[in-house]
């Protein structure tokens, strides 16, 4: 079920109810405007990845703004992107079962579809619904570039599913699929940076191996919010799967830049909004933001433009956060924003966002694929 809106279009922020999930436009719109400049410089693709947002509306700004396309992590992520307008959908994730294959080789009727791969059976069950709808998907290879998560070994193993790939019916070899998920949240600046750098050295030796078995790589794509500046200027990455740059959260505002500062190329848009219900104790305020509205799996929010305060708890409906200075705390029916620790886990647990713009709302967007798993 789809729940009602928070507020109406007009509405001054102090009357949105909470919690809320709210996008400073300004900002939002000026993250959107840097990266998509940054692709331009570097001469490089954006596909952004909608897993973060989980909106057409915002895919369709992204693709206004010369992105080439989204990608996303789940089919039924992949549907609600095509039911919203947009037509080169990638899902950046290794797919299996006969189900979802055969639903993915049904929106290729739609829109051009592609998916990755890291072994030979996925290669035939992907050709195999292919076959069975008379369409054509894209296919990649992820490769391990240091995350140990999904992707096979860089080199000759990579070239073997390649030259699979490429004989089978259906499909069509795309090229690499190279993100270092565990690198985008590494703090320090220089280790940061090093463990992208050996990233894209292990994508480059595998471009190298492809092209001596006659196999051209469309695309090598992969980076994130934190390490795309070097994959977008390696000259090896042809395409960025960004996320995050539109939202922030806490977790992204802990990175360092060069001199130890935190990185500021972007700036936090996207805030849960929360009211205090309860002050048990001159300085401990609850806010009816708990762990059903702020995702917990990358640490605690943070209360914006408040440094002398620290979260001590959560609960489903409850957060609370205690006050160095008393006479800081907020009252009852007082109305704050919280930064979430995580933005992607966040946005799933709402089905609108409100977008505001000098404290009025201005946009109500769904997010069409809260809840998208499959």
């Amino acid at each position: 079920m789809v729940t009602r809106p928070p507020a109406e279009i007009g509405m001054p922020l102090e009357h949105v109810d909470t919690p809320a999930l709210i996008v400073d436009l300004e900002v939002f719109e000026a993250n959107l405007e840097a990266m998509a400049a940054f692709g331009e410089r570097a001469g490089i693709f954006l596909r952004p990845h909608a897993k973060t947002h989980k909106c057409a509306v915002i895919a369709m700004r992204q693709v206004a703004r010369g992105a080439i396309g989204v990608c996303t992590q789940k089919v039924s992520e992949a549907e609600a992107m095509v039911m919203g307008g947009v037509s080169d959908v990638y899902v950046s994730n290794e797919i299996v079962g006969t189900r979802k294959l055969e639903h993915l080789a049904a929106l290729a009727r739609q829109a051009r579809m592609s998916l990755c791969v890291d072994h030979p059976d996925q290669i035939a069950a992907a050709s195999a619904a292919a076959v069975k709808y008379k369409t054509e998907l894209g296919v990649r290879v992820e490769i391990n570039t240091g995350g140990n998560r999904c992707g096979v070994e860089p080199g000759q193993p990579a070239v073997d599913l390649a030259q699979r790939i490429a004989r089978s019916p259906g499909l069509r070899f795309e090229g690499l699929q190279a993100y270092f998920g565990r690198a985008q949240h590494i703090e320090d600046h220089g280790e940061r940076r090093a463990a992208a750098l050996a990233g894209i050295e292990k994508a480059k030796a595998t471009q190298a191996a492809l092209a001596a078995s006659k196999l051209a790589c469309t695309y090598i794509g992969g980076a994130g919010t934190g390490t795309y500046e070097w994959e977008g200027e390696s000259g090896v990455y042809n395409e960025l799967q960004v996320g995050s740059y539109l939202f922030m959260d806490v977790a992204y505002g802990k990175n360092r830049d060069a001199q130890d500062n935190p990185v500021s190329d972007y700036r936090q848009s996207l805030f849960v909004y929360s009211t205090v219900m309860s002050r048990p104790q001159p300085n401990r305020a609850v806010f009816d933001a708990g762990v059903k509205a702020v995702s917990l799996d990358a640490g605690p929010p943070r209360l914006w433009g408040e440094d002398d305060v620290e979260y001590v708890r959560g609960g489903d409906e409850h957060c609370s956060f205690v006050y160095k200075n008393p006479n800081r705390t907020p009252a009852l029916g007082d109305k704050l924003m919280l930064v979430p620790g995580h933005c992607d886990p966040t946005v799933n647990f709402y089905d609108w966002y409100v977008g505001v713009r000098e404290g009025r709302v201005e946009a109500l967007w769904p997010i069409t694929a809260r809840g998208a798993l499959l």
